[in-house]
């Protein structure tokens, strides 16, 4: 695990771009698998403002970890969040976004998009893997859609679940721990004071609390985990 503490959002995303940059300069085709979330929404505000030319765009795969089931017109669209705060300005081919249909039925969009996954992903370990898979967590220590009441779902065989959310009800369409913890590379995207209390006891008491929280599950076997955290939600790390 390499933790980076940032004294803001701004040295957060500096910081990040050059891990982007860095795996654009190796490959060809860089599959990523995007998160909702303010902390993303500030990166890809950070991205559609400085780096329209000086990132390789074209090489740049899009996938998501979770999807509401709402139409991608919806304002709870992770898709049209991703697509108000970047793709409306920055040249990424429209063949290289794959989107989760959080219009179609829910368990049907699971199994197509789990298709999605086997097809467009290289393979390792016989599972499908992400170059880089970016995460956020809750403030109940939830990440992709898997929340802590149904934490059977991190160890479906599928690439992907249908996943409740525990107050409002709502369906959600998410990958599960398989295809998390067989990425390349996973960056957790965390900010906020609000998310303090987790951070530490995800990062500091991982074996205690990994029955109670999905993000203390993320372990890729790569090795490759990144926290990126704020001063704030860093505030009671040892």
């Amino acid at each position: 695990m390499d933790k980076k503490i940032f004294n803001n959002l701004e040295e957060l995303n500096k910081s990040f771009t050059e891990l982007l940059k860095g795996l654009l300069s190796e490959k060809e085709r860089v599959t990523i698998s995007l998160s909702g979330g303010s902390t993303p929404k500030s990166l890809f505000d950070y991205w559609a403002k400085n780096h329209v030319k000086d990132i390789e765009w074209n090489k740049i795969f899009l996938f998501w970890g979770d999807e509401r089931c709402v139409p991608p017109t919806d304002e709870q669209s992770n898709y049209k969040m991703t697509k108000d705060h970047l793709l409306d300005f920055v040249p990424i081919p429209e063949s290289n976004i794959f989107r989760i249909k959080g219009e179609n039925e829910p368990e049907e969009e699971a199994i197509r998009y789990s298709a999605v996954l086997d097809k467009e992903l290289d393979l390792r370990n016989n599972i499908p893997s992400f170059d880089l898979i970016i995460l956020g967590m809750g403030d109940d220590g939830h990440t992709a859609s898997i929340f802590p009441h149904e934490m059977h779902l991190w160890d479906k065989k599928e690439n992907c679940v249908v996943a409740v959310h525990p107050d409002s009800g709502q369906k959600r369409v998410s990958i599960t721990g398989k295809i998390i913890n067989n990425a390349e590379r996973v960056v957790m995207l965390v900010t906020g004071a609000n998310k303090a209390e987790k951070v530490k006891l995800v990062i500091e008491s991982q074996d205690q609390v990994k029955d109670t929280y999905p993000t203390a599950r993320v372990m890729p076997t790569s090795g490759n985990l990144y926290w990126y955290i704020d001063t704030e939600a860093a505030r009671l790390l040892k």
